[in-house]
């Protein structure tokens, strides 16, 4: 399973929220970069970058930091947050994205996200498939869809679709545990699908148990900016791999 920490930028700076709510915003960083540094520095190969200021806005805000991160380290970044347009995932992919992550984009516009699919590859697109209540949220989860998670997923699949992201949303940034049996269930009736577990991470014991369910990759960030799981422990986990 691959260790994938997270940045979540908000007006240039790293930061984390408590359930996508915009107005618990903690900053943990004033320099995303060092951050990135010192998870390269420990062994990790993966960064989940997510523009919080384009998620709120119209289009990609923070594309600056990726690229500034992709030109300084050799981290394979997935990067997320306002992409709308086919500007917006070109800005991205030149400023050093391997991967992107369409969320709202997916549920609102689905002609230009299968577009992307077939124009890019499903190996470069992925699925943000973020759920409150099993029901899709948009727009840096400000907004509840109609959308029904699993169905969701499913329908992505027979577009392409291999990778997908999955927050539980009400778990996010509490600490509280990833919800295990919400991606258990996924993984059950996606048939096939490289699922990324995002959300409620809170001590390393429970990596291997999201391994063991057979989650693709995890997606941590609170529980490393506030030392729940260290660096360390990440670096001895990827090498005893």
């Amino acid at each position: 399973m691959r260790i994938i920490p997270a940045i979540d930028i908000i007006d240039g700076k790293c930061v984390r929220l408590s359930k996508g709510d915009y107005d618990t915003k903690i900053i943990y960083n004033e320099n995303p970069l060092e951050v990135a540094k010192s998870f390269e520095a420990h062994g990790i190969e993966y960064l989940h970058l997510v523009d919080l200021d384009g998620a709120k806005s119209s289009k990609i805000v923070n594309y600056k930091i990726l690229e500034q991160i992709s030109n300084q380290t050799s981290l394979k970044i997935d990067f997320g947050g306002g992409l709308k347009s086919d500007d917006d995932l070109r800005i991205a992919f030149e400023s050093g994205a391997n991967q992107i992550t369409g969320g709202s984009i997916a549920v609102k516009n689905r002609a230009i996200f299968e577009k992307w699919i077939s124009e890019y590859g499903s190996d470069k697109i992925i699925l943000g498939a973020d759920a409150k209540d099993e029901k899709i949220a948009v727009s840096g989860w400000l907004e509840d869809s109609n959308e029904d998670l699993i169905p969701f997923i499913q329908d992505y699949q027979t577009k392409g679709i291999q990778y997908v992201i999955c927050t539980d949303i009400a778990k996010d940034g509490m600490l509280e545990g990833p919800s295990f049996d919400l991606y258990e269930k996924i993984l059950a009736e996606a048939k096939g699908v490289k699922l990324i577990a995002s959300g409620g991470i809170s001590t390393f014991d429970e990596l291997p148990k999201l391994a063991e369910l057979g989650c693709e990759g995890t997606i941590i960030g609170k529980a490393i900016y506030e030392g729940r799981i260290t660096l360390k422990q990440l670096e001895n986990y990827i090498i005893r791999k």
